[in-house]
């Protein structure tokens, strides 16, 4: 039997059975058959199990992009379908995918010989966990939360509400994921002077030039203009990350740093308010500290000196269930519980 005689029933279920949506539009052009199966009533259903399948759980992803300030963000939230919903999902679930890629150099840094590829299971959970941080990002981390209302007690059980909406198990996962975004902030958005020296030293091992750090870690107003568009583009040439610590008469490797100890914490405190998809944006498309900086300041003026809110209301959480933060750091650390787990 020829695959284009097959009947309507049996062609739509391989369609419902596809792992991702470029094979579900890669089927529909084979021939006329597929085509009119893949345009019937049933496209939205079977590019919503082919997202599913690829970038799942969307449920969690429907939760971000229906988001806004009418309604808490831990009341879940049930809409249709439709084209614009599922173009806001394949956005999100590919940096989701992206981040898939960077977890295992960020998670194994140290022990690389221990290096490996997530399990399906692994990727599911990760992507899940990299969601609902994005809600709560999405919720809490913006000009309505104020540094001055962050410890009101409205203000934290609303927070709180959130979280209690996942398990333990599900809350370790989240600071698993917390942990990775954290590091990417601390040593590629935004390193320290430190960072800045070592990386110097391992690309010009045999340079006399003696860096020069910035006493204020702010630039003078910058003139540049961040693109959004290119939150979705792909990597930047990679002459432009060279030239980031490549020192001339025009630019000093030194003044890349963004402050040594107490300074640093304080801006990578400041920088998890980004989400997910604002992290791997300044990763990818904006290497220079003054670009980074440009960026932040079209955020407000909210954004300044305003820390993040996740681990203060995640221990809140812990300790109203009777555990304890520090041993559950201490679990994701070894692998114990989290995204990843290991005997």
């Amino acid at each position: 039997m020829f695959f284009d005689t097959l009947p309507t029933e049996i062609v739509t279920q391989i369609f419902l059975s596809l792992p991702s949506i470029d094979s579900a539009l890669a089927l529909s052009s084979t021939c006329h058959h597929f085509r009119h199966v893949y345009h019937s009533s049933k496209r939205l259903l079977i590019l919503t199990q082919a997202a599913e399948a690829e970038f799942g759980p969307l449920d969690d992803i429907v939760q971000i992009a229906t988001h806004n300030a009418s309604q808490p963000a831990h009341i879940h939230r049930d809409v249709p379908v439709s084209d614009a919903l599922i173009k806001q999902m394949l956005k999100i679930g590919k940096i989701a995918q992206k981040y898939e890629e960077i977890y295992p150099f960020k998670k194994w840094k140290t022990d690389f010989a221990s290096r490996r590829l997530l399990t399906p299971t692994e990727r599911y959970n990760l992507r899940r966990a990299l969601y609902r941080l994005w809600l709560f990002d999405r919720a809490f981390h913006n000009s309505s939360h104020v540094r001055f209302a962050r410890s009101l007690p409205e203000t934290m059980r609303e927070r709180a509400a959130l979280l209690h909406n996942f398990s333990t198990a599900e809350l370790a996962e989240m600071l698993d994921v917390h942990q990775i975004l954290r590091e990417i902030v601390a040593n590629n958005v935004c390193p320290s002077n430190g960072r800045i020296r070592q990386k110097f030293k391992k690309r010009y091992p045999d340079s006399s030039h003696q860096l020069l750090f910035n006493i204020h870690l702010n630039y003078p107003p910058s003139s540049f203009v961040p693109d959004s568009s290119s939150y979705y583009n792909s990597g930047m040439d990679s002459s432009k990350y060279h030239a980031k610590l490549t020192p001339s008469r025009f630019h000093e490797p030194g003044a890349e740093g963004w402050g040594d100890d107490v300074g640093h914490y304080y801006v990578v405190e400041d920088m998890m308010k980004l989400d997910p998809g604002q992290i791997l944006l300044l990763k990818e498309q904006f290497p220079m500290k003054s670009q980074v900086e440009a960026y932040v300041t079209t955020l407000g003026e909210w954004f300044g000196n305003n820390g993040e809110t996740f681990s203060e209301t995640t221990g809140f959480v812990v300790r109203q269930r009777g555990g304890d933060m520090e041993e559950l750091k201490a679990a994701v650390e070894d692998r114990e519980v989290g995204v990843v787990m290991e005997d």
